[in-house]
């Protein structure tokens, strides 16, 4: 029985703690989120906790185990797997024998839903009622995938007794073999661009490979932010005879998290080159995988195995969910941000719930506190950014770095150390102090809050899990870092699950404000601000590559405008929003690229 997708929507991973259970709590109603893997030492804590809830033996693996990290994510990967699939059980049970429930769960399906439509046949009908329905049921229902996420780049080596290991024990590696080894058969999210050593380890691990009927047990998904680097990292995949199931597109700014800003392209221009090109990924990937099965002497599928466009990043209100849909054909449209404020679907403590619900536009900006280098989106008055500065007031810049997933700086030790760190910190502050004489006041300022502003994650973004579930927290506090995107400025309140879903599919808005820009307007004006502090913010001489890609960039928004005011003009959710689109694009062109003097 092929497994048909009872949701339009799924909800993407979100930090390290927010989604960390997202499944147990809503993959019984056939709905998808994605379960973050860097941080094993959460993945063990919560697999205790979940062990202990549901009365399921629980034995610790301890960092004295071999191969603890890979051991403790499959451990816990296989637990969610049994909860879900015990809750899954029982809610066919109720459906079965329970209108009301029936009538709920239906009221939660999108009308465009061919299960809905078979349901309700089958009430219309209403022949014995429960055995049919349990039929109906036992054929067409299934829980939601419980994918995974792995950023690449988070790939740390990693040392026993100053030797170190080989690199399937990286913690990417380590993570993918966490998942390879575990009973699922869902998918892994790879983000934050390419580690050709990663995807060459793919190769290691059979799931990954169609079988005889040309099914995928674990499946590849690519998050994206343009057509280009999807093509090229789906076709180095594919080489190694490895298909990549799901391109799913993000915004490159309007998101939560980390933000990796395109060139200049537009999330519309973006989906529009996917829809006209997707045949060509498709036969590019398909040749390719032949070829490198056969020379595998492995079975290999004489047809393209499918593949879905899926999008996220910003979406707020049900008219933008159906424009994506129908508008680029894409499968499914990822809300993120959003189930922030949704008890049931995200593990989020209440007073950082209660932050994010009270927070108005101004609050939430593009940071550079994560110690990747890369803009990280989130929110101010956080107790992580109180306890940071408290420590920089009182001259003990830095966390004390007790996980160590992003200790990936070489400049001080081969080990690697996070720049978050106080060892780092106090470095590059002592280093700053001795040039104190020959900088401005300004400058020093400048160069120190760069050095401090940067954040511990790792603890950060795992803390609200622990605080909503009473899990005691060990060593320094750093608080709780929430990342979310700019998108939920325009949501202020607490809702139940089935609010969300129904402001998702039926427009019951759970919105109160009036002032939302839609999503490709709210995306361009953060491209704009972003291209004028790029300008403004360089210091010094100017490169013949830096004006090229500034260059690159503004002709790219300016083409992107374009195609937006022909996309509004034809279309009925976005016709008022054409003067939105001018003042963006006299904004745009008033910001003046510096000319080369070598012209």
């Amino acid at each position: 029985m092929t497994k048909k997708n009872l949701h339009t929507f799924h909800i993407p991973v979100m930090g390290l703690a927010y989604t960390i259970d997202s499944p147990i709590r809503v993959a019984q109603y056939g709905i998808s989120s994605v379960v973050a893997l860097a941080d094993d030492d959460l993945i063990e804590k919560m697999r205790n906790f979940y062990s202990t809830k549901f009365n399921i033996p629980y034995e610790e693996i301890t960092q004295k185990f071999h191969d603890y990290r890979a051991v403790r994510i499959t451990s816990y990967l296989n637990l969610v797997d049994k909860i879900v699939k015990d809750k899954f059980e029982n809610f066919k049970t109720e459906l079965a024998e329970s209108k009301t429930a029936l009538d709920n769960f239906m009221s939660m399906l999108p009308n465009t839903s061919d299960i809905k439509k078979g349901f309700q046949n089958l009430l219309d009908d209403g022949i014995t009622f429960k055995e049919n329905i349990q039929n109906y049921i036992e054929t067409h229902l299934f829980p939601g995938e419980i994918d995974v996420n792995i950023m690449t780049k988070l790939d740390k080596d990693n040392f026993v007794k100053n030797k170190q290991l080989p690199i399937e024990f990286n913690d990417a590696h380590a993570a993918l073999r966490g998942f390879a080894n575990s009973n699922l058969e869902s998918s892994v999210v790879l983000s934050a661009g390419m580690n050709p050593r990663l995807f060459g380890y793919f190769e290691n691990f059979k799931d990954f490979f169609p079988n005889e009927n040309n099914e995928l047990k674990k499946k590849i998904i690519l998050k994206v932010s343009d057509f280009r680097s999807a093509m090229i990292q789906g076709n180095f995949l594919a080489k190694k005879g490895l298909w990549v199931s799901e391109y799913r597109i993000e915004s490159g700014l309007n998101c939560g998290g980390h933000a990796f800003a395109t060139d200049g392209l537009l999330l519309g221009t973006i989906l529009e080159e996917f829809k006209q090109k997707k045949e060509q990924l498709v036969q590019s990937a398909h040749d390719l995988i032949i070829k490198a099965l056969q020379l595998k002497n492995q079975h290999f599928p004489e047809n393209p195995l499918e593949l879905k466009i899926t999008v996220q990043g910003g979406v707020g209100t049900s008219d933008e969910h159906n424009f994506l849909l129908d508008e680029y054909k894409v499968d499914s449209v990822g809300w993120g941000s959003p189930f922030l404020l949704v008890p049931e679907a995200t593990s989020v403590d209440q007073e950082t719930r209660n932050l994010l619900m009270n927070a108005k536009e101004d609050d939430f900006y593009l940071s550079n506190i994560s110690p990747l280098g890369v803009p990280f989106n989130t929110l101010k008055g956080t107790t992580n950014e109180f306890l940071k500065q408290k420590r920089i007031h009182e001259n003990k810049a830095g966390s004390s770095c007790p996980k160590k997933f992003l200790a990936l700086s070489k400049e001080y030790d081969p080990h690697g150390i996070c720049t978050a760190s106080k060892k780092y910190q106090d470095i590059k502050l002592e280093e700053l102090e001795s040039k104190k004489d020959i900088l401005s006041a300004e400058e020093f300022e400048k160069s120190k809050i760069k050095i401090t502003e940067k954040s511990c994650l790792c603890v950060g973004l795992a803390n609200a899990s622990y605080l909503e579930n009473d899990i005691k927290v060990k060593g320094q506090a750093q608080g709780v870092v929430i990342c979310p995107g700019p998108n939920l400025a325009y949501f202020d309140q607490e809702v139940s699950l089935k609010e969300m879903v129904h402001h998702i599919y039926y427009g019951k808005s759970i919105i109160r404000t009036n002032d939302r820009p839609n999503l490709f307007i709210k995306e361009l004006k953060m491209y704009v601000a972003y291209f004028r502090n790029e300008i403004q913010s360089i210091s010094g001489e100017y490169t013949t590559a830096q004006l090229k890609k500034w260059n690159t960039f503004k002709s790219n928004l300016l083409d992107g405008i374009e195609y937006y005011k022909n996309l509004f003009e034809s279309t009925i959710v976005f016709e008022g929003d054409l003067d939105q689109l001018d003042s963006c694009k006299s904004e745009l062109v008033d910001i003046k690229i510096p000319v080369s003097e070598l012209v």
